[in-house]
């Protein structure tokens, strides 16, 4: 009673301190709060591949780069003026421009660095719309896209390839850049306009338009193709990309300027294997010619259909409400009831205070010795009539099909038959002989929602390769862009994963700054620091959005990799999957989400006057410390949230059906981490923090469940249901004991034997290969002898033929 009356103390002296107008905001906070309610309106985000096409254009360019706008336009006009004087490019008939574009094509074969950089330049101005010619954005839009598809047309890609290569190999520049104490804009120059130029190209040519002509898709189709062949320099250009981040991130090339480098690769990823519509149509016609049944529905749709609400009241927290009342009306302190003890926080409100967010799962003795509302001799007050608007909402039906595995079947039988005949029949989920009628009429009912998924039909066929070698049959490997790019990047994926997560670590908004992290603002920071207040905001504001950048493209590529490698075969996805789990991908994500990600999520570091294209076409007002401050109107920042959403769909991916990494969740204290994620009213992002705290609520004691009957209502509501899962309860839990390593462990196994007998033709087992019995086709054979032993042919026959007898009879036999 004490504790209680001081804390009641504590919170009046608080209330007191506050101004009237705040403490009246507080009070009404409070009492929305207390009825259910949250006061954060809905976000409206629509999650897609990207965002659209104009912000991702101006995200490739850091805000310290605008000068540079216009020194690309000096160095086409000066070339275009001495062939063309007196003309615009806007003016020009199509002949005209493409011998303009194969002359700047030419000039970048030159020797001369100088020379080839102007050119260069020449060419990024092209692809940038020739906005001096243009008088609005819709306008330089327009003639980017024209542009872009002429210098595809042309051959302009290969030839940036070809100098990319070059410049990566440019030991000179690496040694100068490894030297320097300070990395600058200036090191990575001519790398920034290269790279500058594909990722136009790659953004603009992915984007379809209703008005592109009948030649700008058949183009636009074999570029698709080309990109993810092993054409250029005879690999993917994704790996080629791939090995600029490890080489970054190893020390050798600290001048790359890894912004773009990831965005190239993750919009290079994004066309050449397809986004996440492209996926899901990928998945109906795998599992229709593997001859399973259709999906129960459609699930960008479904997600994109829900809400984000707050989970209804439950009776008890209905009955806390009234007491609560009864508390304010009385002016009476008595001890609270059994879920107001544990001081329970909303996980939908909008505040961010830490306290009490770790909740102690070790004293379940007070939980016993005070009984539940329902349970007391108390006299329940009348309800109190709301009004229409604040009544709770129950929905109309879940949003998801139930599903249930085959080996969910196969242990509900398991147990039914130990438990009523005292007997097992292994995997037989047909016979039912013996069992009583609900029984029966439980297994039709999990056999009707039985899912089987293109993993375990991948799995059963692999097994059978395993078993059976020769008899097997040769596997039928379709050579897709998923699989061209898995064989591409299969010797260095581990190196792989580990440079992304590194540079997501360093791009991370809660990590530190440390002296042996790597320096990811080398193509954000200029050569001489600012002198002001304005310009260091200016490029506070720079730097801070060049990380969100960053981090968006990782999350990204790694989504978008683990989703098609799982649909090309599921241990092409698990190799992926156990190396970033080894690389501690785990960890990484859940410190990310350790701090206000409702601060992140509403963050403002943009200034959309020095956006592209809106910089170069309109005049650049007055910028002030206030205006930089203030930032845009925007309710949300759509790349942090798209980010958020990444991640959380990553730590999904690396943990369903994975027992030992469910328990990383549980032995990293994710819970209360997770749970303020879920202030963020946004429904996808809602969605995947449930998932994640389903699959770890039975690890977290009955305390945790019941001071959390809201997240455990939201979980029953939003997320899809496994018929005979015991995900709320926890009764299984010694019969599984954590072995970390034996799962990973055999996890490797499989994968190392399914790319040995894939991809490893060398090391094919001697006893496996086919032996040649015909005699004419083996003494057939020319076989070079060696000379000492041609010398000498006389004596081997008369040691090791004519003087050893030899007994036909036995040989016979």
């Amino acid at each position: 009673m004490e504790s209680v009356g001081l804390c009641a103390n504590n919170k009046q002296k608080q209330n007191q301190m506050l101004p009237n107008k705040m403490r009246g905001e507080f009070t009404r906070n409070q009492r929305k709060d207390s009825e259910g309610l949250s006061e954060t309106p809905d976000l409206e985000f629509e999650y897609s591949d990207a965002d659209k096409w104009t912000v991702e254009l101006s995200e490739l360019y850091s805000y310290t780069e605008g000068p540079e706008f216009l020194l690309n336009r000096k160095c086409f006009e000066e070339d275009f003026h001495t062939h063309m004087p007196d003309q615009k490019w806007t003016e020009l008939d199509s002949v005209q421009h493409r011998a303009h574009a194969m002359r700047l094509l030419d000039g970048l074969d030159v020797i001369g660095r100088e020379r080839r950089l102007k050119v260069a330049r020449a060419i990024l101005y092209m692809a940038q719309g020739t906005f001096g010619e243009c008088s609005s954005e819709v306008e330089v839009q327009h003639w980017m896209r024209y542009n872009v598809f002429l210098l595809l047309d042309v051959g302009a890609f290969t030839a940036l390839v070809e100098l990319l290569n070059m410049e990566i190999d440019n030991s000179a520049a690496c040694s100068s850049a490894v030297r320097k104490p300070a990395i600058s804009l200036a090191d990575s120059t001519d790398l920034r306009v290269l790279l500058n130029i594909m990722y136009l190209m790659v953004e603009t040519i992915q984007r379809e338009e209703p008005t592109d002509t009948p030649e700008w898709r058949t183009i636009r189709e074999t570029f698709k193709s080309e990109l993810g062949s092993p054409l250029y320099n005879h690999e993917p250009v994704s790996v080629m990309l791939f090995g600029m981040v490890t080489k970054f991130c190893s020390g050798h090339a600290p001048h790359f300027p890894m912004k773009k480098v990831l965005l190239l690769l993750w919009k290079t990823i994004l066309f050449t294997l397809g986004g996440f519509e492209q996926l899901q149509c990928c998945k109906v016609s795998k599992r229709l010619a593997l001859g399973l049944p259709p999906l129960p529905e459609d699930s960008i749709r479904v997600v994109r259909s829900m809400r984000a609400a707050s989970p209804p009241a439950s009776a008890s927290d209905l009955i806390e409400q009234q007491q609560r009342r009864a508390r304010r009306e009385h002016k009476s302190l008595i001890k609270q009831d059994n879920l107001d003890a544990f001081n329970e926080k909303d996980p939908y409100k909008a505040d961010d205070n830490r306290e009490d967010e770790e909740e102690n799962d070790d004293n379940d003795n007070s939980l016993e010795a005070e009984p539940f509302p329902l349970e007391r001799d108390e006299v329940m007050p009348p309800p109190i009539p709301h009004p229409p608007s604040e009544r709770v909402c129950f929905p109309k039906g879940l949003p998801w099909a139930p599903k249930v595995r085959e080996k969910d079947i196969e242990n509900f039988l398991e147990s039914s038959r130990s438990k009523f005949i005292g007997y097992t029949l292994g995997s037989d989920t047909d016979t039912v002989v013996g069992l009583p009628r609900p029984i029966h009429e439980s297994i039709k009912t999990l056999k009707q929602h039985k899912y089987v998924s293109i993993a375990e039909v991948q799995i059963a066929k692999e097994e059978e390769y395993q078993k059976t070698p020769l008899s097997g049959g040769e596997e039928e490997l379709e050579l897709c862009a998923t699989e061209l790019l898995y064989q591409g990047i299969l010797p260095s994926l581990p190196q792989y994963m580990i440079a992304l997560l590194k540079i997501l670590l360093a791009a991370a908004p809660t990590s530190k700054a440390k002296t042996d992290s790597i320096n990811i603002l080398a193509d954000v920071l200029p050569e001489e620091m600012p002198t002001t207040v304005l310009q260091s905001m200016k490029l506070g504001v720079d730097v801070n959005r060049h990380k969100e950048i960053i981090v968006k493209a990782i999350s990204a590529i790694l989504l978008l990799l683990l989703k098609h490698f799982k649909l090309n075969h599921v241990y092409q996805f698990e190799y992926m999957a156990q190396h970033l789990v080894f690389a501690n991908c785990i960890p990484l994500i859940l410190k990310f989400f350790n701090q206000n990600i409702m601060s992140y999520i509403t963050a403002k570091n943009s200034i959309s006057a020095l956006d592209f294209p809106h910089c170069v076409i309109h005049e650049l007002p007055e910028l002030t410390a206030e205006s930089l401050e203030a930032g845009d109107n925007n309710q949300f920042c759509w790349r942090n949230l798209f980010s958020c959403i990444n991640l959380l769909r990553i730590l999904n991916k690396l943990t369903k059906w994975k027992h030992s990494r469910t328990m990383m969740l549980v032995v990293f204290k994710s819970a209360p981490i997770l749970k303020r994620a879920l202030k963020v009213k946004q429904a996808m992002m809602q969605l995947y923090v449930l998932k994640l705290l389903k699959v770890q609520t039975k690890y977290l004691g009955r305390q945790w469940r019941k001071s959390n009957m809201k997240t455990m209502s939201a979980i029953y509501q939003k997320v899809r249901h496994r018929l005979n899962d015991d995900w709320a309860y926890g009764n299984d839990l010694d019969a599984r004991p954590w072995d970390f390593q034996a799962e990973e462990c055999a996890l490797r196994a499989n994968i190392e034997r399914f790319n040995s007998r894939r991809y490893d033709k060398n090391q094919s087992n001697p006893e496996f290969l086919p032996v040649d019995n015909c005699l004419q086709s083996v003494l057939g054979q020319r076989i070079d002898l060696p000379e000492d032993f041609q010398m000498n042919y006389d004596l081997w026959l008369e040691r090791e033929v004519f003087s050893k007898p030899i007994s036909w009879e036995e040989l016979l036999q």
